[in-house]
């Protein structure tokens, strides 16, 4: 009996050791194989394909969060409110990834779940992706490639000159499905309990790169509102229709380099713009990291959204 009760101790004891060691492997950076969930839920967009992609579409998981890469077929998966909860208000879900590969997890369900936990029908865009290596061995070199560092402002450039604009990417694809959700979205508005006039948009990182291009250049999405998280800073040409904006950075992001070119295109055009600039989060951070003080946006952008009378039929007011 004292053996059997030492060995299973020891068994116990191991097992837990290796999830502990399992869990910090996970948040460790490293690219893990993962096999493709099940998305029973997910609406197939009928957008088409990917030019020269020469893999099919595959899963792995990198600081404990499930990521998929090489799109080609383009879905959304809804996360409606529980009945009797839900309030009309709608929400397009971008999650980012730099265009090669979509954080699903932090930047997409885990979102919509809690947009859908405030009664707001949310739903989760999976937009086709440019293609990367088939293996992940090969996907994780060239993940893993040394960077070439960011272009500095020449110092023949008079320091009140604006830094010159990125060279624009081709988003025809991801614009494409962007429409095609807003469009589904809007013919299935009734049986989703969707007010057609307070359906929005939100996106990280390249997904907010995407929401704000929806915004700019669609000619067929009418967004109420939208909501760009951690995304480019630089200055923008805002259309007299834009929606109000509400943003979000941390200092120590990548992106956000001291710029708040795109906070002032949308002040300067007279269009109400909400600003969120956060001591530290970092990137990527989705809806927070532990002791960050970017961990409250998500109550700021519902109190936003509550205050701008987007959560409330504005007809029965």
């Amino acid at each position: 009996m004292f053996y059997f009760q030492r060995s299973f101790t020891s068994w116990a004891f191991l097992a837990v050791l290796l999830f502990f060691l399992s869990h910090a492997m996970a948040q460790d950076g490293t690219i893990y194989p993962l096999e493709a969930p099940a998305e029973p839920s997910a609406i197939l967009l009928g957008t088409g394909g990917v030019e020269n992609q020469p893999a099919q579409e595959s899963w792995f998981r990198q600081w404990g969060d499930p990521m998929a890469r090489n799109i080609t077929t383009a879905t959304l998966t809804p996360f409606l409110p529980e009945p009797g909860k839900a309030n009309g208000a709608a929400v397009i879900v971008a999650p980012g990834g730099g265009f090669s590969w979509l954080s699903m997890g932090n930047e997409g369900w885990e979102v919509a779940e809690a947009l859908a936990a405030q009664g707001i029908a949310a739903f989760v865009l999976k937009y086709r992706l440019n293609p990367t290596p088939e293996s992940l061995e090969d996907f994780s070199a060239w993940m893993n490639r040394p960077r070439t560092p960011a272009p500095t402002t020449s110092s023949a450039v008079a320091p009140s000159a604006p830094a010159p604009r990125s060279p624009q990417r081709d988003l025809s694809n991801q614009l494409e499905d962007a429409e095609a959700a807003y469009a589904m979205v809007i013919s299935r508005a009734k049986e989703w309990g969707v007010d057609t006039d307070r359906i929005g948009m939100i996106g990280f990182s390249a997904g907010a790169g995407l929401t704000m291009h929806a915004t700019l250049h669609s000619k067929t999405m009418k967004l109420a509102f939208i909501g760009p998280i951690y995304g480019g800073m630089g200055p923008v040409d805002v259309p007299e229709n834009a929606p109000p904006m509400f943003n979000v950075i941390a200092t120590d992001d990548f992106l956000f380099l001291g710029q708040f070119g795109v906070i002032e295109s949308w002040y300067k055009a007279g269009i109400p713009v909400e600003f969120h600039l956060y001591q530290n989060g970092g990137h990527g951070f989705g809806l927070g990291n532990p002791n960050r003080t970017s961990n409250r946006w998500f109550e700021a952008f519902i109190h936003w959204l509550d205050v701008n009378t987007f959560l409330v039929d504005k007809e029965n007011q």
